[in-house]
């Protein structure tokens, strides 16, 4: 039979005081939620540590991971993150309460897939921000953010709020998956001015490895915008960049920027 790793953590919402309220108790119930959501960036980080248990540098440097985010995870809740060997790398589910709150596949590549970083022009954030609407994010436009150095303190704060337990980044001061994750959401937040929004997945194939001291920034294009059920999505491929010249990961990013109750407010 496959080999079945598992993982426990408790969530921790590490993004309460984020400018994105989904995260904030009072305004997730609003939305029909139990309380504050944890961040997709945080549930993908869980979900990375089988992986990187099982590769250890090697899959931050050629390997490919994939989570879909199905319910919602809850601050001080345990979360399982079961991990099954296939012939093609692991087969991963994040479940908490009982239910399966995320899905994904995380393999490992002989080597990364080559990519041509001119492809992807270098560009700011928004010098101002407009309110977020159905034209936000324009198909084929670029998204920007201001160039983020993580620090190794900033690093160590963050491994432990997600309570991460492989010691490679810490060692090492490498930038961990969901902290590199997260500068995708950033390209949505620097460009325009977000109601309470959803991550609903992503797609990473890493590249090369960030230090904790490299300066990142984000090369992404908007590849649609569109309706469905009511919620406005947009879907990003990106590329984040380690001080200006080495593509360390490409992403593809799909999120509910306007969900249904928002947009018909």
């Amino acid at each position: 039979m496959p080999e079945r790793l598992r993982y426990q953590v408790v969530a921790c919402n590490l993004a309460r005081n984020s400018e994105n309220k989904m995260h904030d108790d009072t305004v997730a119930r609003r939305f029909g939620f139990v309380g504050g959501l944890v961040a997709g960036v945080d549930v993908f980080a869980y979900m990375s540590h089988p992986p990187v248990a099982r590769w250890g540098r090697a899959f931050l440097e050629r390997g490919a991971m994939d989570a879909r985010f199905i319910k919602p995870v809850y601050d001080g809740e345990s979360v399982e993150v079961a991990a099954e060997e296939t012939g093609e790398g692991l087969a991963l589910t994040a479940v908490s309460r009982g239910e399966v709150c995320a899905t994904g596949h995380a393999a490992l590549r002989e080597a990364p897939p080559r990519l041509q970083l001119d492809d992807f022009p270098v560009v700011a954030a928004a010098a101002q921000r407009a309110p977020v609407n159905a034209q936000s994010y324009a198909v084929g436009s670029w998204l920007g953010i201001p160039p983020f150095r993580q620090g190794l303190a900033a690093m160590q704060d963050y491994l432990a709020g997600i309570r991460e337990t492989e010691p490679l980044f810490a060692r090492e001061a490498i930038v961990h998956p969901g902290m590199l994750l997260r500068t995708m959401n950033w390209a949505l937040m620097e460009n325009a001015v977000l109601g309470p929004w959803i991550h609903a997945g992503s797609f990473v194939q890493y590249l090369g490895v960030a230090a904790a001291t490299d300066e990142l920034t984000v090369r992404a294009k908007v590849m649609d915008n569109y309706e469905r059920k009511g919620h406005r999505f947009v879907e990003l491929d990106g590329v984040i960049v380690a001080n200006g010249r080495a593509a360390v990961a490409r992403v593809h990013h799909v999120a509910i920027y306007q969900p249904r109750e928002a947009a018909a407010a």
